[in-house]
This record gives structure tokens, sequence and C-alpha cells, in this order.
């Protein structure tokens, strides 16, 4: 019924120039208009494989309660470092047995949570 190598998740942003700098800049992810849209300040993070998440502008925009979007790594350690010391903090939440990294060791997989600059919860996992 439904072509799912053409599905993509999308999330809100209040200012799309913002998430666009976290994004590429200090995620280091590939950030791109889409295409026809600049002026409406729609934006695809490219995740490879023709995987993609729209992010668009919502003036009145709320956080979600719950993560919007999970990266994989191969060494999450390493990585919640490096976001350290681009200045993301790692989020802190009750039930989990997170180490002083801010990591839910717990069991597999590994995560650990961030905020974009939306306050959007973005998940880090290494499998």
């Amino acid at each position: 019924m439904f072509d799912t190598t053409k599905a993509f998740g999308s999330f809100a942003v209040p200012d799309t120039e913002q998430a666009r700098v976290f994004y590429r800049d200090t995620l280091g992810l590939d950030v791109e208009d889409v295409p026809g849209m600049e002026e409406d300040g729609l934006l695809d993070i490219d995740l490879g494989e023709g995987r993609g998440v729209l992010v668009y502008p919502k003036p009145d925009h709320v956080p979600a309660v719950f993560t919007v979007l999970n990266l994989v790594t191969d060494d999450i350690g390493a990585a919640v470092d490096e976001l350290a010391r681009r200045g993301v903090n790692t989020l802190r939440y009750e039930g989990f047995d997170q180490d002083e990294q801010g990591i839910a060791r717990g069991g597999e997989p590994l995560v650990a949570w961030f905020e974009d600059p939306a306050g959007n919860v973005v998940g880090l996992i290494q499998e």
C-alpha cells in the first residue's frame, strides 16, 4: 500500500536558520534547503542512504516530550565527549541508570539524549 523507501520523518522548530547551524555545524550533518521551498524555510537533514528528515518552521513551536530524532554512532562515549566539547550537554532522566557522561548503559542499545536549540530531544545510540 505504501512505498516505504520514500517515507520520511519531520519535526518543527521556531527558527530554521538556527536549526541549520546546529544540525550542520554542531552535529556535522548534511543540511540543505528543500528545493523550491527555500522561501518557506524548509530544510532536509540528509541521513544517508536516501533517508532524510524534514525540518519545518513553526513560530509557535512547543518542543515534543519525546525523542524526535535518533542518531547512531559506533562509539557513544567519544561522541558524547565531542558534543560536550562543542557545547552540547546530555540530558538526565529519572528511571535511567546514566553514567557521568549521561549515557544509559543499562542494556542494549546504549543511549544518550540532548536537546537542539528549539528544545527538541535528539537521541544518540550505540547499537
